[in-house]
C-alpha cells in the first residue's frame, strides 16, 4: 500500500483512479496523517456469467419440448387452449 499526500492526489487523481482500478490500494494523507484510502471497487471485480457455463445443468421434463408443434397444437396455442 502506497501513501501519498493530499496535494499529489488532487493533482493526479486520474492516474490514481487508474491504478486503483487495477487493484492497487493507495492511502492519502494530510499533514502526514492518513485520512483516506483509494482502492478498487468491489463491484469492479464481480465475475460476469459466461455463456455456456450452465451446460449439463438444465433438464427438460417434457421429452417433446424441442419438437415442432402439430397443426392442432399450434391452433390450440394461438387460441389460448394449450
Amino acid at each position: 500500500m502506497k501513501t501519498i499526500s493530499m496535494a499529489y492526489a488532487k493533482a493526479n487523481l486520474k492516474e490514481l483512479v487508474e491504478r486503483a482500478s487495477k487493484g492497487e490500494r493507495i492511502t492519502i494523507s494530510r499533514y502526514k496523517k492518513p485520512v483516506a484510502e483509494l482502492g478498487p471497487s468491489s463491484l469492479a471485480f464481480q465475475l460476469k456469467p459466461k455463456f455456456g457455463t450452465g451446460k449439463g445443468k438444465v433438464r427438460f421434463i417434457d421429452p417433446r419440448a424441442l419438437e415442432p408443434l402439430t397443426d392442432e397444437e399450434a391452433e390450440a396455442f394461438v387460441e389460448g387452449r394449450y
